[in-house]
Formats: C-alpha cells, sequence, structure tokens
C-alpha cells in the first residue's frame, strides 16, 4: 500500500511541480482549506521548504515562490552535472547487474510517460506523473554512488532545478530530446562507459546553462 503522502510532501510536489507563479504569495490560511488542516501547520511546512530553497520567507512578508532566476538555473544545472556525473560513475564501478536492472526499470517508466507527453496526450494531467518518473530514473542512476551526502545534496538541489526548469517551460517543448537522451544515458551505464555518461550528462542538462556556456564540458 502507497503511504499517504505528508503535508510537507504535498506542498512541496506543488511548489516544484509550478502549481503557482514565480513571485506568488502562498498564504497559510488560503492553503489550510486546500489542505484540510491547520493555518499553523501550513506554516510550519512552508518554513521547511524555505530551508531547502523552494520557498522564500521574510519576517512580516510572509512566503512567496522563489522568482525565475536564468542565472540561479545556471547554478543549479552545473551542480546537477556535477554531481549526477560522479554518481553514475561511482554507481557503474559499485551497482552491478542489480542497479542495472533497477535503472532499466525505471527508464522505462519514464519512457513510457515520456511517449504519451510527446504524443500530446494531455501533458498537463500528466505533469506530476512524469516528474515523479524522471526523479526516479535520476535517482536511480546515482543511488549505487555509496554517498548519503551526495545523494542528499542531489535531491535539494535536483528539487530546485526542476521548479526552475517548470517554471520556465511549462509546454514540454524538449520532450522528444529528453526521450532520445535518457535512452543514451542508460546504454551508456549499461556500457560502463564512465566517459560517455559524463557527456550525455552534460548534453542533457545543457540546454539549461546560460547561452555563453552551452557548449562548455568542462563544468
Amino acid at each position: 500500500m502507497t503511504p499517504t503522502p505528508s503535508l510537507h510532501d504535498i506542498l512541496r510536489d506543488r511548489v516544484v511541480n509550478g502549481e503557482f507563479a514565480p513571485g506568488q504569495r502562498l498564504r497559510p490560511e488560503a492553503l489550510r482549506k486546500d489542505c484540510n488542516c491547520s493555518a499553523s501547520a501550513v506554516r510550519e511546512a512552508l518554513f521547511r521548504l524555505s530551508t531547502v530553497g523552494l520557498v522564500d520567507f521574510q519576517e512580516q512578508r510572509g512566503f512567496r515562490i522563489p522568482q525565475r532566476s536564468p542565472a540561479l538555473q545556471h547554478d543549479l544545472t552545473q551542480f546537477r552535472i556535477l554531481l549526477e556525473s560522479e554518481g553514475a560513475c561511482r554507481s557503474i564501478r559499485n551497482g552491478g547487474v542489480a542497479w542495472e536492472a533497477r535503472l532499466a526499470a525505471a527508464h522505462h517508466k519514464l519512457s513510457h510517460i515520456e511517449s504519451r507527453i510527446g504524443g500530446g496526450m494531455g501533458a498537463p494531467k500528466l505533469l506530476t506523473l512524469w516528474t515523479e518518473a524522471e526523479l526516479e530514473f535520476h535517482q536511480t542512476l546515482i543511488e549505487a554512488c555509496g554517498s548519503d551526502v551526495l545523494k542528499q545534496t542531489h535531491a535539494r538541489i535536483y528539487q530546485q532545478f526542476r521548479q526552475q526548469m517548470i517554471s520556465s517551460d511549462r509546454e514540454f517543448s524538449y520532450i522528444a530530446e529528453n526521450v532520445e537522451e535518457h535512452r543514451g544515458i542508460l546504454e551508456a551505464a549499461l556500457a560502463h562507459d564512465e566517459d560517455l555518461i559524463r557527456q550525455r550528462i552534460h548534453n542533457h542538462l545543457s540546454r539549461n546553462l546560460l547561452p555563453s556556456e552551452h557548449s562548455r564540458a568542462d563544468i
């Protein structure tokens, strides 16, 4: 049985998946009605989200969704490239057949969802399902790296990255490229080719770098 998501997880998914506009104020009194809980519980969850950069908080001004920032997305992209490249290479060395099977299964799920979105079949309704599947694939990619710190840092960076990316592109204009790039990352992992997987991770994420940085592979 799937566990019931916590209030923190529900609000995290809502702010990450672009339900609120950049800069929008988040009012606990209004959100408590949606969540069927107390305003104090909403404030506590929003404050927790502010400690990991998913919500902005200022005394006397309350909680707001972070503004869209190309410079921030650039920095987050650089960190994702670093963390995923290192984590994937370590997983190739340590993961074995069991890890390869989990990665292939995660890719199969993601590929199916991306093919539905690519076919124009209700992309907005599939948004949450797609973001969960993509996160699962990228987390599985690094899960055998042997470093809890690397995985925890990646989880935090990934959520901030996703929030920035969703705010800039809600039309899935990159979905066709994603399908091919995810397949390429999987193939490099299964081939145990560390140089190739580093390059393919960079290529996959580089569209989110500032224009002058797109061609740089030595992040």
